[in-house]
């Protein structure tokens, strides 16, 4: 199996099999970008988890990231920015993420989300779209969206209240503080948290307790369970991708892209003033001379007292 490389690269996604005992892994394989997940690498999650949907010859699927740093990141930032020019591409890029997504969710076989480094954004929608995950101990887990421009609605707002409590879930969503292992696994977002040398022998022992079910029975058992996440996710997810696209060009986007870029953080009161002051969040440019802002990115002097505008 070899997933969609894209633009003729090295394939992102592998696929090892493990036919004695009926399991699949696949790895994001981008460690060097914390395996952030571009288009070429959606598709090859999409594409693998399709081929394993229909291989009877696997009972389990494993999915984890290369490396020891990230299970997996979310979003590849560097292919956000070219949003900011064209945001309704971004539409395209909505479908092929709820595509990967689906495929995972809707995958027949038992799914196993091996945490094996930190595990942000969309790399925790991945994990929550899983059925169960083992984490190592030294992990922690973390919603980032409402700090960086981007509504977490590709998964995390639809399935966190279901899997760990409305309160709690607000909580991710909204303070985007990390969650470390053991709070994970007492939150219940992860079944166990194991010293990282340990993290394989636990996937062995539940894919070994997974393999031990009738395969119709468990299939059909895993469908009755998706119930209330399917209904969350089928009653949100049109809209989460029409909202997302029209905001992907917004300065909102574009502060939280630059400010990651500059290793700082986003200019929030800046963007508050800019909602207070046109009714737009916006960071504005502001007149030197009387202090009045405008948000015409083109302008050159003040529309209330003539003088250059020279500084933001």
């Amino acid at each position: 199996m070899s997933p969609d490389a894209g633009e003729g690269g090295p394939p992102t996604v592998r696929v090892e099999h493990d036919l004695e005992r009926r399991r699949a892994t696949v790895t994001i394989d981008r460690p060097g970008v914390l395996n952030a997940l571009d288009r070429p690498t959606l598709l090859g999650l999409r594409e693998a988890f399709t081929e394993i949907a229909a291989d009877h010859r696997v009972g389990v699927a494993v999915l984890t990231g290369a490396g020891e740093r990230a299970f997996s990141t979310g979003a590849d930032l560097a292919e956000q920015e070219a949003f900011l020019r064209r945001p309704n591409d971004y539409h395209a890029w909505m479908g092929t993420f709820i595509d990967a997504i689906d495929s995972i969710r809707d995958c027949p076989k038992p799914t196993i989300a091996r945490l094996n480094g930190i595990v942000v954004g969309g790399g925790n929608e991945l994990n929550l779209a899983c059925d169960l995950a083992v984490a190592a101990d030294d992990i922690h887990v973390r919603q980032i969206g409402p700090s960086r421009g981007s509504v977490p609605a590709g998964g995390a707002s639809q399935w966190l209240p279901i899997t760990i409590g409305d309160r709690r879930a607000r909580e991710m969503l909204f303070l985007n503080r990390p969650i470390p292992a053991a709070q994970a696994l007492e939150w219940g977002l992860v079944n166990r948290v194991v010293p990282r040398a340990d993290l394989d022998a636990a996937v062995d022992d539940l894919s070994r307790e997974l393999l031990a079910k009738l395969p119709e029975t468990i299939r059909a058992t895993k469908a009755q369970v998706q119930f209330w996440k399917d209904l969350a996710w089928g009653l949100t997810i049109r809209h989460a991708r029409e909202w997302l696209t029209i905001h992907a060009g917004s300065a909102e986007v574009a502060e939280g892209l630059d400010s990651f870029r500059e290793k700082r953080a986003p200019a929030y009161d800046a963007l508050r003033d800019g909602l207070v002051e046109t009714g737009t969040a916006t960071i504005a440019r502001r007149c030197a001379s009387c202090g009045r802002a405008t948000t015409a990115p083109d302008a050159a002097f003040c529309a209330y007292c003539g003088a250059a505008l020279t500084s933001l």
